[in-house]
């Protein structure tokens, strides 16, 4: 099979993926947009989003992501399903390997595989997400107000966003399998001050239970005593995971959580190679700055490819 040859690849549909083809396609590029699944990424899995400029009323992730492609769209956005297993990014031309046998090569590549959260796998949380199940608090936390939510998770992220919730619930639960908080001291004594927040130790969630939405949660200490804690959401703070499967990793520098490092301009450590959006190494990830992100780096590739000629 002949390798296809495109000028700039975008591997992911995300909204880092979608803004990026957009200003490919806007800007006339010979662009191809690869995505494996349907256009749009997490934000197909987000109820509603309240904080995306432009929407005063709020929108739902689905239609979020439907106008964002069909805006790309409209400039002629060149794209295709296909799953990228490899990529050799040794070359100035670099070779991506798809798992049809396929392969495609490009001058210039913007990787938009971004991330997604570490989830407890027990039951009731898949059937409940987007009904009471959250990995987002700056998303979903106005949702629950005057409500008991639970967080699970001590480290910065999930203490920080356990501290954020008290604006809007009534009452927040933190549940850590510990009996020691992983979080900075300063962030712990915060929480700790806080009169809203309570903590459960020593204990995990062994089901998300609720009809229409999250009712009550099964948990399990370490002494092996079941409990049940009703509450009208949990938001699961453990962690992300980057989908990097596909990636050459060390020599694109990845960090321990094997994100990928770049500069302001999304640039990485190999010459013609952006990273945007969740896939990148960085504390914010919003649907908001992984636009931005998308179009900061078709900008840093046509600054590249201009270079090169």
């Amino acid at each position: 099979m002949a390798t296809r040859h495109h000028t700039l690849i975008i591997v992911g549909g995300g909204p880092a993926g979608l803004t990026a083809g957009l200003y490919a396609a806007r800007a006339r590029m010979d662009h191809l947009l690869i995505e494996k699944g349907a256009e749009g990424g997490q934000v197909l899995l987000t109820d509603w989003i309240d904080n995306y400029p432009g929407f005063p009323e709020g929108i739902s992730g689905f239609d979020l992501a439907e106008k964002m492609t069909a805006q790309a769209k409209r400039f002629e956005l060149n794209s295709m399903f296909g799953n990228v297993v490899s990529m050799d990014l040794s070359s100035p031309v670099k070779l991506l390997e798809l798992d049809n046998g396929e392969s495609i090569s490009c001058d210039a590549l913007i990787i938009c595989t971004g991330a997604r959260p570490r989830a407890l796998g027990v039951p009731g949380e898949k059937e409940l997400a987007g009904k009471g199940v959250s990995y987002c608090a700056t998303c979903d936390g106005p949702f629950y107000r005057d409500l008991h939510v639970a967080v699970v998770g001590g480290g910065n992220t999930a203490i920080q966003e356990a501290a954020h919730l008290t604006k809007f619930a009534a009452k927040v639960t933190v549940i850590h399998r510990r009996d020691a908080l992983r979080a900075t001291q300063i962030i712990q004594e915060k929480a700790f001050a806080n009169k809203k927040i309570d903590f459960i130790w020593n204990s995990v969630v062994t089901s998300i239970e609720g009809k229409e939405g999250v009712e009550q949660l099964r948990l399990l200490d370490t002494g092996g005593k079941e409990s049940t804690l009703k509450v009208e959401g949990i938001f699961v703070l453990i962690g992300v995971l980057p989908n990097n499967e596909m990636l050459p990793l060390t020599d694109l520098n990845a960090d321990e959580g094997g994100f990928i490092p770049t500069d302001c301009e999304t640039r990485t450590s190999i010459p013609g190679v952006m990273a945007a959006g969740d896939i990148r190494s960085k504390e914010v990830r919003q649907v908001v700055n992984a636009a931005g992100e998308g179009a900061t780096a078709v900008l840093a590739a046509e600054n590249y490819l201009t270079n090169l000629s």
